[in-house]
């Protein structure tokens, strides 16, 4: 494993939860960067809105791995939101991961939700971690489960089943999108014995809480490009209503520095 792999996994076993922000474009990353993030993951919904291409559909491998060539020249550490792995064939998913290691990419997210809202079978997921666990073995393969996300009734049993399946893959964390609250989280930790990752929810436990709870990872998901999209049009609005934008946009000159930077 090398040094970069390893420092990643390593984000995952410290005194707070790595806080990760999920990026779609070199200045997001640069700028998260800049504020001393040692990581950034990215956001399969902003990755392809941003192109014009629908999320979840196996349409953005293209850009995925565009993205992960821009951003290697970052001084920062950089796991890839592979969707279900642009492919259903675990042979092909574990081309992709090599492809995304030869770029410095540290690490996937690898789900078993369809963009039709249903899952995967748990078989054909572990299959994939396996996989790409074998041709790229540094890769931090962090699986995630949609059983919260997608509404299965009574989803913790079949969570906790599909989180032992994928941890005996060899995933290296698991992912658990939409947890409702306190309790929930921490009966998945008090079950699965990789590190957890959860989303963060506004409104829901801070960060100190998911740490008291024992979660390892909280990731923004969509929620930065969501929030970028919501901060353009709200200032566009302001404009034309002759009021003051709500917020503050970073100057030109700054945004350049941001760009500069990554080439020395």
């Amino acid at each position: 494993m090398n040094e970069r792999c390893a420092a990643f996994r390593a984000l995952h076993h410290a005194d707070r939860p790595l806080l990760l922000p999920n990026v779609w474009d070199h200045a997001g990353a640069a700028a998260f960067a800049a504020r001393g993030y040692p990581a950034v993951g990215t956001t399969s919904l902003g990755v392809a809105a941003s192109v014009g291409l629908p999320d979840g559909a196996a349409a953005t491998r293209a850009e995925t791995l565009r993205l992960a060539r821009v951003l290697r020249r970052l001084p920062l550490l950089v796991t890839v939101d592979v969707e279900a792995g642009c492919a259903d064939d675990p042979a092909a998913v574990a081309e992709l991961a090599v492809e995304l290691a030869a770029h410095g990419v540290v690490g996937i997210n690898l789900e078993d939700g369809r963009a039709d809202g249903t899952l995967d079978p748990a078989e054909l997921t572990a299959a994939k971690v396996a996989a790409v666990k074998a041709a790229a073995p540094g890769v931090f393969v962090n699986a995630r489960t949609d059983t919260w996300w997608l509404g299965l009734p009574d989803p913790l049993p079949e969570t906790l089943r599909r989180a032992r399946a994928y941890e005996a893959a060899g995933a290296d964390g698991i992912f658990v999108p939409g947890t409702p609250d306190a309790d929930t989280v921490a009966a998945l930790v008090a079950g699965i014995d990789a590190p957890l990752n959860v989303l963060h929810r506004p409104g829901g436990p801070s960060l100190d809480d998911l740490h008291a709870l024992g979660v390892a990872r909280v990731s923004t998901g969509s929620l930065l490009f969501r929030a970028a999209l919501g901060a353009a049009v709200d200032t566009l609005d302001a404009i034309r209503s002759g009021t003051t934008p709500p917020t503050r946009s970073p100057s030109y000159d700054e945004v350049q520095r941001l760009s500069d930077a990554s080439r020395q």
